[in-house]
């Protein structure tokens, strides 16, 4: 298989009104070794509607590895909407391996994120997410993993932060359909009038399946603000500082 090769797949909108659906079929041969990077950027100076949705699906060969990297970014001092719906497939073969980096940190004003996995025997995979919302801005993520083959594993982990009136949901779907190992982990930060709910779900249909899930949700604490303002740090810029921290 192919082994340290790197793959980059750029996207730059930058025409108000323009919306596009992108599909991408990546097949990872047995005892690969790769990295994928995808980038997506919306630049809307207009009034109409800017909108990605990229679907991508990746078929993991047998004892291959993949890094996926995925970012999304939003900019633009118009009042059109900026929009991504990324959907993630994923068919992991005995023995392979999928790491999935997302990270949407600025600009977006809607996305709605879905990523499905299914694990063979000892396949494993390990997505990490960071997000943050402001202004009046949605989120919607949806993580679902079905493993179905014994000794896989799945490890998810989101951190996020949500500030003025925007609203998030982080929905974990993990099923546990052999002997297998599954740990969701959700991290969030809510400031100003913002909204966050974290619904875990997870299915044990085996009797040597062990799953767990994590979730908090809290205010940034007043003496992590204090303690950098003692250092002479504005609050804002304490805040700041701990959110950048926490999505590092």
């Amino acid at each position: 298989g192919t082994k340290k090769e790197s793959v980059h797949i750029p996207v730059i909108i930058s025409e108000s009104g323009l919306e596009e659906c992108v599909y991408n079929d990546f097949y990872i041969g047995d005892d690969s070794d790769v990295v994928i990077v995808a980038g997506c950027g919306i630049h809307n100076a207009g009034s109409s509607r800017s909108k990605h949705d990229g679907i991508h699906t990746f078929h993991v060969g047998k004892n291959a590895k993949v890094k996926y990297v995925e970012k999304h970014y939003g900019s633009g001092d118009g009042n059109g909407e900026r929009v991504m719906n990324p959907e993630t497939i994923a068919e992991i073969d005995e023995g392979g391996y999928l790491e999935m980096e997302t990270v949407q940190i600025k600009g977006i004003d809607s996305t709605k994120r879905l990523t499905k996995a299914t694990l063979a025997d000892d396949a494993k995979i390990v997505i990490t997410e960071k997000l943050m919302t402001h202004g009046s801005q949605t989120a919607e993520t949806c993580f679902e993993v079905d493993m179905n083959g014994e000794n896989s594993s799945a490890n998810v982990i989101s951190r996020s932060v949500a500030k003025d009136h925007s609203k998030q949901v982080f929905l974990s779907k993990i099923n546990g359909n052999n002997k297998c190992t599954g740990h969701s982990e959700c991290d969030a930060i809510i400031m100003g009038d913002a909204v966050i709910s974290a619904i875990p779900e997870i299915t044990a249909n085996d009797l040597d399946a062990a799953l767990i899930h994590e979730a908090a949700i809290g205010k940034i604490a007043g003496e992590q603000i204090i303690k950098l303002m003692t250092l002479g740090l504005t609050a804002e810029q304490a805040e700041e500082q701990i959110v950048n921290g926490f999505l590092k």
